[in-house]
């Protein structure tokens, strides 16, 4: 998997950084869950932009909630991509727009993710740790309640929830 951000952490130009070259779309979900050394790797990017004095980061992770004595196994996101990636886009400059940011990336996975592992990365970076902290709450509710996304829990007797 190679990273795609935007140029510069601002709202502009997509960069696929495996080639350089420049994108049209970005998309923000990624296939399974988001796996650790990913989320390591967005962070150390970050090392060298001497500017940034604060980062926020969310990870969601799946819990192994209980219904009626069956736990969660698994959770299958799915999404209608296209229509999730311009309300993610348009939450992401709204973010800049209201704060001063100078970085934002938001992960969000589709299909199937275990108990234990990620399914939702923001990372927020600004000058002060404050701003970074304010701007990844307001994020996160967004996102959650804004994003068509929907989950399906899978419990370890196979059977299916919808989560509303």
């Amino acid at each position: 998997m190679y990273s795609v951000c935007w140029a510069g952490c601002r709202p502009g130009k997509h960069i696929n950084h495996k080639n350089r070259e420049i994108m049209a779309e970005k998309t923000y979900f990624i296939k399974g869950p988001i796996k650790p050394d990913f989320i390591a790797e967005q962070i150390a990017k970050h090392s060298s932009k001497h500017g940034i004095g604060g980062h926020a980061i969310f990870l969601g992770q799946v819990r192994d909630d209980d219904h009626q004595g069956k736990k969660v196994e698994s959770i299958d996101y799915s999404a209608y991509e296209e229509m999730a990636n311009a309300e993610v886009s348009k939450i992401r400059e709204a973010a800049f727009t209201k704060r001063t940011l100078s970085c934002l990336h938001i992960y969000h996975s589709v299909g199937k993710v275990k108990v234990g592992e990620i399914s939702l990365f923001v990372f927020v970076s600004s000058k002060h740790r404050k701003e970074s902290i304010a701007a990844m709450t307001e994020l996160v509710e967004e996102i959650k309640s804004k994003v068509p996304v929907w989950k399906k829990e899978i419990l370890q007797d196979k059977t299916e929830k919808w989560i509303e």
